[in-house]
């Protein structure tokens, strides 16, 4: 064989040398790939089953403190932030909030003097947050059964039909405070500056002031400045208010007369947000969960993103 040939047998051999050990880096490749996608499947499996178990976990806890107590206040166990706290070789993070220290955008949909005292809490904190006070009604109109729009302000399906791609007024309660995205005047610099004092739950509620932020508190009394929220605040901080009276009676020394029907020092509906990490599966999740009684709570919504 001429030495030619024999130098182009010699270069195929390599190339199919070269081409074989490709194609098995390939399969290996692929092999190692699809392990760990299984491995990643079955670790968020595991942390998606930990999520639900740690909720109950959470409802638990929340269940014995109503047993425990006739008020909910910021030095409970619930209130701490729970931090990398081991269950069952994962580690679950998150934190409890007590959405009935946040106005609960939902009242704006009942009548009588409750439903009024719920409005003027509501234009209030837009005036202390510099929005417009009008949104109140925009959002009483999403919220209640009927179709007349509330001036100033209001909007029903008339309004909307103009909007592109038109849509229909909801006329019933919002499921997240994400709904007011789509309500009149509504833009997401305002959502954002509102979403810490407000929340979306499924009944009217009262505010607990023992939870509730100053701007809140301030909102929901009429004459209460926000100076002085602040220092009921500081005030509850030392001593949380376990009947209402309690509050009222720290109210009287500031002069000013607690004339709002719809405050209370207990709750019912709490947040659950965290996270649960086993192995490379990570699984965020976030709840809204109501207490009744000594009974486990009710999961009234979960995302799991």
């Amino acid at each position: 064989m001429k030495s030619s040939q024999r130098g182009v047998v010699v270069i195929t051999a390599i190339l199919v040398v070269a081409f074989v050990a490709s194609i098995a880096s390939f399969i290996a490749w692929q092999l190692q790939l699809r392990m760990r996608q299984s491995e990643n499947m079955v670790d968020r499996s595991r942390s998606q089953a930990l999520v639900s178990a740690s909720l109950d976990w959470i409802g638990m806890e929340l269940a014995r403190d109503e047993g425990d107590t006739s008020c909910d206040h910021l030095d409970e166990p619930w209130a701490k932030a729970i931090l990398s706290l081991p269950v069952d070789g994962a580690q679950l993070s998150g934190t409890v909030s007590d959405q009935q220290g946040l106005f609960n955008l939902n009242n704006l949909g009942r009548d009588g003097d409750a439903g009024k005292a719920d409005r003027e809490t509501f234009r209030r904190l837009l005036e202390s947050l510099k929005l417009p006070p009008d949104l109140s009604a925009a959002v009483a109109d999403w919220v209640d059964a009927d179709r007349e729009a509330g001036m100033p302000g209001g909007a029903e399906d008339s309004e909307y039909l103009r909007q592109d791609p038109p849509y229909l007024s909801a006329n019933r309660p919002l499921d997240t405070v994400d709904a007011l995205y789509r309500i009149k005047g509504f833009t997401p610099e305002m959502v954002g500056r509102l979403r810490p004092f407000v929340t979306a739950l499924p009944v009217p509620t009262p505010i607990n002031v023992n939870t509730a932020p100053a701007e809140v508190l301030a909102a929901a009394i009429d004459g209460l400045s926000l100076e002085q929220a602040r220092e009921v605040a500081r005030e509850r901080e030392e001593q949380y208010f376990a009947e209402l009276g309690e509050f009222r009676a720290l109210l009287s020394k500031m002069g000013v007369v607690l004339n709002n029907p719809n405050l209370d020092v207990k709750s019912r509906y709490f947040q659950i947000r965290g996270q649960v990490a086993h192995g490379r599966g990570k699984a965020y999740f976030e709840a809204l969960i109501e207490r009744r009684g000594s009974v486990l709570p009710t999961i009234v919504w979960q995302k799991m993103p």
